[in-house]
């Protein structure tokens, strides 16, 4: 399988000074399925906006599907590259679920016949058929994450990263958004501190604190490693 991210020794700070990567070296490979965990403040999120180059640093190195992140990769990058944020409100700004969901493939300069037939898999595929009038803002909490989503599906991205997807779910809402993740086939990087999504959904594991990748392995292997979750301010999940 072809790498769809390389990091070499990422450094980045902000602009106040506090240091958030420190050295992060990661690979991932196209149709793996990747959970980042670690406490609050790790420096997860930051890492994530790596990703499509909405933060970057000049410290290390990063390629995202082979292309480095500078101005002349970006359009191509961000186009492929769907980024779901942890609150949907921050990514449905339109009057209507079709608006939103639409965006994307207009941006991309798309044919209206294709913009429709896009919009129409997307909002399928996470299970909000015949939503297209509904307002996005009128809708509940899980039906807003499942349209934030299909924004980024309508796409048809190499790559979805999602920021914490089913925090602040009942539990029905949130095993039907695993579900859902679980069919999409695109390679998918989470950001979660919910230990039983990602043992249901993901593959792999990277634990992350400090800035730095502290484990990296098979779901299993470091799920079942009490101490290791403990030191790093995560529970276990019942099993």
């Amino acid at each position: 399988m072809d790498e769809i991210i390389t990091i070499t020794d990422l450094h980045y700070s902000y602009p106040d000074g506090h240091c958030a990567l420190k050295g992060v070296n990661l690979k991932v490979k196209e149709g793996e399925t990747l959970a980042i965990v670690g406490p609050n403040g790790a420096g997860k999120s930051t890492l994530l906006l790596h990703f499509n180059g909405i933060l970057r640093s000049d410290n290390g190195a990063i390629k995202v599907l082979g292309m480095a992140v500078n101005n002349d990769n970006l359009k191509n990058i961000r186009s492929q590259v769907g980024l779901v944020f942890q609150d949907p409100d921050d990514q449905l700004f339109s009057p209507t679920v079709y608006d939103d969901v639409a965006f994307g493939p207009i941006n991309m300069g798309l044919e209206e016949g294709k913009i429709e037939q896009e919009v129409t898999q997307a909002l399928g595929a996470v299970g909000l058929n015949g939503y297209q009038q509904r307002l996005s803002h009128h809708l509940s909490f899980g039906e807003k994450k499942r349209a934030a989503i299909a924004t980024v599906l309508s796409m048809s991205p190499r790559l979805l990263v999602l920021d914490e997807p089913t925090s602040n779910m009942d539990p029905a809402t949130k095993w039907s958004v695993i579900d859902i993740l679980k069919k999409l086939p695109v390679t998918k990087i989470v950001v979660s501190h919910d230990l039983e999504m990602v043992r249901e959904l993901c593959r792999r594991v990277l634990v992350f604190n400090d800035g730095r990748v502290i484990a990296d392995g098979n779901t299993e292997q470091i799920l079942g490693d009490k101490e290791l979750l403990k030191k790093n301010g995560l529970c276990r999940p019942f099993l």
